[in-house]
């Protein structure tokens, strides 16, 4: 009864599904391997934490947060963004600081677009791209990322008169693992400036990157026309701190500092302090993070491949995105997988119809732990439909 139309064309998560799966292993006695969910399971830097700890002890962190106390982590924003990539960016008109990078996301929709505008987003994509799409009443255009292109759109193949209000991207990619290079944020921002396009750039696996790999920043292609969105979640792995920022084009910071002014406050100023010291903490901190996870993806991935699945290998973010040769019905086969193995992986349709006969692992636990994964998933047959599944 007072379910809006916005909320109900919010789409229905197929991980509530994989919870139902995960809840009738363990009543089956199956010990649960869950490799399902992107939360990274590290500490953040101690550092950090008690930095946290000691804001906690001082009363001027208990009030509202304005703006102006902001300032610290605006400020520690842009000399990470400097230092990093080297984009120069004005903390006071190019920076907001927001509650978690998918918070960030949602608002910035609705400070950028009205109703009936389109906006293309990457199929396969993180779910909650298409919730956040939803509630501000948008139209969404599929943009295919195909195995063949590296999972990189082809914008070419678009419609020449297509004027999209906004792009959404997103590299390192969840869930394909994909990587971008600076000239293809080049290319796309010029696409995107030439119709009048907002390029949104979700960016949360920054320096979860392997071997030699670094992954640059769509800021790099200038700040017109261009929004990034930053998150702690996985590099600092802060994800329940939910803090984050945007940086980029004055005009859409400034829309965006509009509506988030509407409806919240900033991060508790604790985890604000806690935020900011973590952005000026040396390369090696979050190198070391992201060590842990390649040597996951280095014991995963041949586990993999010896099934006979086709997985990339990836340099960065925190998945393996394996395509199951045979594989029609990825949701029905990931939910007989939890309930007869333990193993509980994404089914890849739930990132849209270019997932379907793929799913993905999240490398959060041990190589150990990952391959012993792989090997109970060795003799199950894909496409054996579990009725409890449907």
């Amino acid at each position: 009864m007072w379910m809006s139309s916005r909320a109900a064309d919010v789409p229905g998560s197929v991980f509530a599904l994989m919870d139902a799966a995960k809840s009738r292993a363990r009543t089956r006695g199956l010990n649960v391997v869950d490799l399902s969910i992107g939360s990274s399971d590290q500490s953040p830097p101690e550092v950090v934490l008690e930095a946290l700890r000691e804001a906690t002890r001082d009363p001027l962190t208990y009030r509202y947060p304005l703006f102006s106390d902001t300032a610290p982590l605006r400020e520690a924003a842009a000399a990470y963004l400097l230092r990093r990539f080297g984009v120069r960016v004005n903390p006071e008109t190019e920076v907001l600081a927001l509650i978690g990078a998918q918070e960030g996301l949602a608002h910035l929709l609705l400070a950028v677009t009205d109703p009936g505008d389109t906006l293309l987003l990457p199929d396969p994509g993180y779910p909650p791209y298409l919730g956040a799409a939803a509630v501000a009443g948008l139209k969404t255009v599929p943009l295919p990322l195909l195995p063949e292109r590296g999972f990189l759109p082809d914008l070419d193949a678009l419609p020449a008169d297509l004027r999209p209000r906004a792009l959404l991207l997103n590299y390192p990619n969840n869930p394909t693992s994909a990587v971008a290079d600076t000239a293809f944020f080049a290319e796309t921002a010029a696409w995107c400036r030439a119709r009048g396009t907002l390029l949104i750039h979700d960016h949360p696996y920054a320096e979860l990157t392997y071997d030699d790999y670094r992954a640059p920043s769509a800021l790099e292609a200038g700040l017109d026309g261009v929004v990034e969105l930053h998150s702690l979640s996985k590099t600092h792995h802060m994800g329940g701190f939910r803090v984050g920022f945007a940086a980029g084009d004055a005009g859409a910071i400034a829309a965006l500092a509009r509506v988030k002014g509407a409806v919240d406050f900033h991060p508790y100023l604790g985890i604000q302090r806690a935020a900011a010291l973590a952005l000026g903490l040396p390369d090696e901190v979050g190198r070391t993070g992201a060590a842990i996870f390649q040597a996951r993806r280095d014991a995963l991935v041949p586990a993999l491949r010896a099934l006979g699945w086709e997985v990339q290998w990836p340099q960065a973010s925190m998945y393996a995105w394996a395509r199951v040769p045979g594989l029609t019905d990825s949701v029905a086969y990931a939910v007989r997988a939890a309930e007869e193995s333990g193993v509980v992986v994404s089914p890849g349709r739930a990132f849209g119809s270019r997932g379907e006969g793929f799913v993905r692992f999240a490398l959060v636990q041990p190589p150990e732990v990952l391959v012993q994964a792989a090997g109970l998933l060795a003799g199950m047959e894909v496409n054996q439909i579990a009725v409890s599944g449907k």
